[in-house]
């Protein structure tokens, strides 16, 4: 098993702050291999019905593990898995628990409601930079293609079933479990066209008619994919109502490899490694700011002029950021469009530009007439992330708005 260090240091952290740690993430990203890899721990599988009689009585059970370090996996499976936990976090601190689960469990609202103030979240996403050193894995075009979850990333050959056996036990065990939508057909299309259209637009009645339901519909299931880490939904900044776009989301698959498996990409052409590239920096800033408070956004007016996104944080705007897979693919229209309107309303020159690319070792700046341009490669925007965000394991966006159920 590879220790991937960047995320044990997370988890340990989160249990510096609290004593229940809720480890989520989508199916097969690594949850329960990552929690075998922590040191001195007692691991329990609540899939195994020998360790899940052993919680029937939580009381005795966390007695008797005062003072360990213990992992819950699967918890979902527990008739009342939020209450066990609930009585660990209030009676016995002392127990360090790491839960891992089904992320529709951490959608519900009665799960949240329970453990509010008592868990610290870490959302576990598919593999980013840190973790391919740990894989010792340097050939970032696999990574693109593969994807992060290393059962996919790792094999030999990968056969275009294993992605749709994945689709179907998603169905099955994720949405059916807690949501239980009567239309899978419905449900899977909207999937499959958010992935073939990934990084784009978002527009409900677009995809209404394709999937035979109304816009309305479209807006809940994308609410249920967002809630289950299968899409993330990039909202757009504004200020400016009369030149902005300001009501249409950008929406990313969650991974590159479905990606391009719903795309129909087999071998990357060098235009599509720009696109995956957008993506896996996505995926590089929700590993570092998840839970920070800060917030991941996208630009566009709406004479065509964008940029990829801009991290604000309650003081205002921190940087705009640019991907491109190389750096002299750079055009700097859309961040001086930005700055045209921005530099002034944020009222700093701290407010950062920065062109994210797969081929700068070393940072440089450039000046593109009134705005100066930083071109920085993902190890150093790794870093100025996770100072941004303190190694953030607070509340996630589905901690402060979670689904009912």
């Amino acid at each position: 098993m590879v220790a991937r260090s960047f995320w044990i240091r997370r988890i340990e952290t989160a249990w510096e702050r609290r004593s229940v740690v809720w480890l989520s993430g989508v199916r097969r990203v690594g949850k329960t291999v990552l929690s075998q890899t922590l040191g001195d721990i007692e691991y329990f599988d609540c899939e195994i019905p020998r360790d899940r009689g052993q919680m029937d009585d939580p009381e005795g059970f966390l007695r008797s593990l005062e003072g360990k370090r213990v992992v819950l996996d699967e918890v979902h499976r527990l008739a009342e898995p939020s209450q066990l936990l609930k009585i660990a976090a209030d009676y016995h601190p002392s127990v360090r628990i790491l839960a891992t689960g089904s992320s529709t469990l951490q959608a519900s609202t009665r799960f949240r409601d329970t453990l509010t103030g008592r868990k610290v979240d870490v959302w576990l996403t598919p593999m980013m930079s840190a973790d391919l050193a740990d894989f010792s894995a340097a050939d970032l075009p696999h990574r693109l293609r593969r994807g992060g979850l290393p059962p996919f990333f790792l094999a030999q050959s990968l056969a275009e079933r294993e992605y749709e056996e994945w689709i179907d036990a998603y169905w099955a065990r994720d949405i059916q479990e807690l949501f239980r939508l009567e239309r899978r057909w419905s449900f899977q299309r909207l999937l499959e066209l958010l992935m073939a259209s990934s990084g784009g637009l978002f527009e409900a009645s677009r995809l209404a008619a394709p999937c035979e339901i109304g816009r309305t519909t479209v807006s809940n299931y994308l609410d249920v994919l967002a809630a289950t880490h299968v899409a993330h939904v990039v909202k757009p900044f504004s200020s400016r109502r009369s030149s902005e776009i300001v009501s249409m989301p950008r929406v990313y698959g969650f991974d590159t490899g479905f990606v391009c498996h719903f795309k129909g990409w087999d071998t990357l052409r060098p235009g599509d490694l720009g696109l995956l590239w957008e993506h896996y920096v996505l995926n590089e800033l929700h590993a570092q700011l998840a839970g920070s408070g800060v917030r991941i956004c996208h630009w566009r007016d709406k004479r065509g002029h964008e940029v990829d996104f801009v991290i604000v944080r309650a003081t205002g705007v921190v940087a705009a950021i640019e991907c491109k897979w190389a750096a002299e693919e750079f055009e700097p229209a859309g961040l001086q469009a930005f700055r045209l309107r921005y530099l002034a309303v944020d009222g700093s020159t701290g407010c950062e530009n920065w062109v994210v690319a797969s081929d700068v070792e070393r940072p440089y700046r450039r000046t593109y007439r009134d705005i100066e341009v930083e071109f920085i490669g993902l190890p150093e925007l790794s870093a100025r992330a996770e100072g941004l965000g303190c190694g953030g394991t607070g509340q996630t966006d589905i901690d402060r708005g979670a689904l009912p159920g």
